[in-house]
């Protein structure tokens, strides 16, 4: 790579960089303003809910990847462009493909981190932040929200809300014969996850049926034989949005296993990998504008079609996952569409830019 090579590609990093660095002070500062109504309950300060809000930038800035580097790409070459440079650049010989070449390297390394904060800082960061939050508030609190079914062969369980690593409010477990009939239906206000597969139930009371008749037992204690572990539940009760796409691929390969429906987790996995390739997209986007009608703009012009653009993008996104859900859609072909359709008008207003 050559030293005006590598000069585009730290022009553009940096505008990036200070895109970056604005939109998550403003986004701190929504978030931190947010979490004033919680300040006082329990044992949650004005301290407490600054750590929350700074464990949570990685994953804020992860899902503005995408719209901050088509500002940051924006205000990079719109600088290079209002300077003259891309005109000096371009009577050296190179040419747009050879400039979107160079432009495609920052997208890259742009990729590059999108993976690192979502997959790897991004959701244990997040997950820390509302563990904190949660046991500084309260003393048993549920993370999971509404709870999952799980399916460990003749064995059905639902838990309710996670309150720690291996504990869980409460648990149903319906028990299915090998023709799939109930046999047995019992409930639990709290499970333990033990050791060798084992859950200690607390509080259980069951109901098995035999032919017309109905016996009852409990409350008590129930150890519990499964396959499932805590570890799972944990991911089964959790919005597939926080999950990493290890954690989103171990989960579909479970549904599949048990003939479950997997398309929420299908198109979260799919749409995370989209959303991140798309990241080179936007990059690549800014050229034909910087080229054409924003060569003369200023930096406000700029970062306004860079806001419009991703935001678009952004509703696009949860549009189609939300009908992925509501009409049985191809998880797989809906998730790549925006991606595809960035893709799409990048190529195009590329090739009239030549």
């Amino acid at each position: 790579m050559s030293i005006l090579d590598r000069y585009i590609v730290r022009t553009i990093l940096a505008s990036v960089l200070m895109m970056a660095a604005v939109l998550l002070t403003l986004g701190a500062l929504i978030t931190f303003i947010g979490e004033q109504n919680d300040i006082g309950s329990g044992g949650y300060t004005a301290l407490g809910a600054v750590w929350f809000t700074l464990l949570r930038l990685p994953a804020f800035a992860f899902d503005l990847l995408p719209i901050t580097a088509l500002m940051g790409a924006l205000i990079g070459l719109g600088t290079l462009a209002r300077g003259s440079e891309i005109t000096v650049i371009r009577a050296t010989g190179i040419s747009i493909v050879h400039l979107a070449g160079i432009c495609l390297i920052a997208g890259l390394v742009l990729v590059g981190a999108g993976v690192a904060l979502g997959e790897f800082l991004g959701p244990s960061l997040q997950q820390a932040a509302r563990e904190h939050k949660a046991f500084t508030r309260f003393n048993n609190v549920s993370f999971g929200g509404g709870g999952a079914w799980v399916r460990d062969g003749d064995l059905i369980l639902r838990v309710a809300g996670q309150s720690s690593q291996s504990q869980f409010g409460g648990m149903q477990t319906f028990e299915l014969s090998p023709d799939h009939r109930l046999v047995a239906l019992g409930q639990a206000q709290g499970a333990t996850a033990g050791a060798k597969g084992t859950w200690l139930l607390s509080h259980y009371s069951e109901s098995r049926f035999a032919g017309d008749r109905v016996s009852r037992s409990g409350p008590g204690q129930r150890v519990l034989k499964s396959n499932v572990t805590a570890a799972f539940l944990g991911l089964a009760i959790e919005n597939p949005e926080l999950l990493t796409n290890r954690a989103l691929w171990r989960l579909i390969k479970y549904y599949r296993a048990n003939s479950l429906d997997d398309r929420e987790y299908v198109f979260a996995f799919w749409s995370r990998i989209a959303r991140t390739v798309a990241i080179a997209f936007t990059v690549l986007l800014a050229i034909p504008f910087v080229l054409g009608s924003l060569r003369s703009a200023g930096t406000g012009a700029r970062m306004l079609m860079g806001l419009i653009l991703g935001i678009g993008f952004f509703l696009l996104q949860r549009l189609i996952e939300s009908g992925t859900i509501v009409f049985n859609l191809n998880p797989i072909v809906l998730a790549w569409l925006p991606t595809a359709l960035l893709a799409l008008v990048t190529v195009t207003l590329l090739a009239r830019a030549r």
